[in-house]
């Protein structure tokens, strides 16, 4: 029998996301998916799920959850924290890096993604009704099965159910965190649209993610780029892909996310390298960020590394006892009394 998980309070800007739906670009679908995949596919191994379970991406706050069917084990991965609230009243935090198993009538609060994007993993995925090979949420499209739509109360998401003759849970005591410095690009496929000034502009400024943002693209704020001429902040539409930076005439560059169109009619001036793309996630309005150029060769290396550190912080997660839990398996496993002592008066 399948857990279930039922929305309380839809909260603002969560959904259902997993490794996105590939192969659909030509019918003009968009990859989708996670926003920060490394972030999301931690919240997966906290729970020994498969990297590509589909898991609730929070990207705002106000999100409550109950557990109709269970038990269900949960782990949150990012800056945040949630309260667990149990059937009976009591309440206990849940740290981010720690799991945690919820019984039937048992709510999860979860607080505010503090960097803007965090998951929420449940034991064995969200079991959505996959559209089109995926299970992420594209409301654009209204695909049904993946909820093509805002969650609303009372909507019912199914999972997996936990063994609970283990007490144990999982934890990571050192947090999967993004890079820092620069945001990685590839120059062009249009850079001969803009003035040589305009590319050394674009290297050298911070740039300031603004207001105007979703899951399909951001906008930045900052000192204009200039075309070469009026003409060249139009091009004749190509394909575009997430990570790609468009400049209209305005000067002003937008960076396309997962759920960004597959076409565009503006110049683009760069791309943001596959190891850096995570980072844009976490651009809250008002976040500065400098861009910086890099080789073919680069870029390559850069996601090899961040292969690499992933393993790292893999092989660190553990087991442990949560406080007050007794492990009756183990207990009853020892040898707790040897033979027979007769005490005299």
């Amino acid at each position: 029998m399948n857990g279930m998980v039922e929305i309380v309070q839809p909260g603002i800007g969560t959904t259902v996301q997993d490794h996105g739906r590939t192969g659909h670009r030509h019918h003009g679908m968009p990859l989708s998916g996670w926003l920060d995949g490394p972030l999301a596919r931690a919240a997966n191994a906290l729970l020994g799920n498969p990297p590509d379970a589909a898991v609730l991406e929070l990207r705002g706050m106000g999100t409550v959850l109950r557990v109709t069917a269970g038990p269900v084990r949960v782990a949150l991965a990012g800056r945040i924290a949630a309260t667990c609230q149990r059937r009976d009243g009591s309440r206990s935090p849940l740290s981010a890096w720690h799991s945690a198993t919820l019984r039937e009538g048992d709510q999860l609060l979860p607080g505010p993604a503090e960097s803007g994007c965090a998951y929420l993993a449940v034991t064995g995925g969200l079991l959505m009704e996959p559209q089109l090979g995926s299970r992420s949420s594209y409301w654009r499209a209204g695909l049904a099965g993946a909820l093509g739509r805002a969650f609303l109360p009372g909507d019912q998401l199914p999972c997996g159910t936990w063994d609970l003759t283990d007490p144990r849970e999982w934890r990571c005591r050192s947090p999967w965190t993004t890079n820092e410095g620069p945001v990685r690009v590839l120059l062009g496929p249009q850079q001969d649209h803009f003035t040589a000034d305009a590319i050394a502009q674009f290297l050298s400024q911070d740039w300031e993610a603004t207001a105007a943002q979703d899951r399909m693209g951001l906008r930045f704020q900052g000192e204009p780029l200039a075309h070469v001429n009026a003409a060249a902040a139009d091009i004749v539409s190509d394909g575009v892909t997430p990570g790609a930076i468009q400049v209209p005439a305005n000067g002003l560059p937008i960076v396309l996310l997962a759920d960004g169109q597959t076409v565009g009619g503006y110049p683009k001036i760069a791309t943001v390298i596959s190891a850096d793309l995570p980072r844009l996630a976490h651009l809250k309005p008002g976040t500065r960020v400098r861009f910086e150029a890099v080789s073919h060769a680069a870029a390559h290396r850069a996601l090899l590394d961040e292969h690499e550190r992933w393993q790292r912080w893999l092989a660190s997660h553990e087991t442990y006892l949560p406080s007050g839990t007794v492990d009756e398996t183990a207990l009853y496993a020892s040898n707790l009394i040897d033979g027979m002592l007769r005490a005299d008066p």
